[in-house]
């Protein structure tokens, strides 16, 4: 093997350790995570973290509020650098949002006091999207 190549595994890897190996999460417990919360699937399929991965695959992987699409074109099995990761697959993902359409965050100006209640329904109707569909439930 040639230095600064990925260590090459024949057959099969998790698809958990795969995720983490190439940098698509940061700890291999999030990519365990996202597989039993249903946020990673395999060839259209939702997968389980022991789930076999072979190259070729396709791992569509939602983590950080954004949709991760890739093609297995290398299995590893330990972590591997940056540069090398990127070989490791085809990345298919659409390009994350513009930062002007993020969400809003409310701001208040310094030093004006608490807010009125008319600032807080505000506030709640701009959050509402994003959480609790109604400001009244608990």
């Amino acid at each position: 093997m040639v230095s600064g190549e990925a260590p090459q595994a024949e057959g099969s890897v998790r698809v958990d350790a795969w995720i983490w190996a190439v940098r698509l999460t940061k700890t291999r417990s999030q990519a365990a995570a996202a597989c039993r919360a249903g946020h990673v699937r395999v060839n259209g399929e939702r997968a389980k973290p022991a789930q076999a991965l072979r190259a070729g695959d396709e791992v569509r992987l939602r983590h950080a509020g954004r949709d991760r699409i890739v093609v297995v074109s290398k299995i590893v099995k330990k972590r591997v650098g940056p540069p090398v990761a990127a070989e490791c697959f085809v990345d298919n993902s659409p390009p994350p949002p513009p930062r002007e359409a993020a969400v809003q965050v409310p701001v208040r100006d310094r030093g004006t006091g608490r807010p009125t209640k008319r600032d807080r329904r505000e506030m709640e109707r701009l959050q509402a999207p994003r959480g609790r569909r109604d400001p009244d439930a608990p």
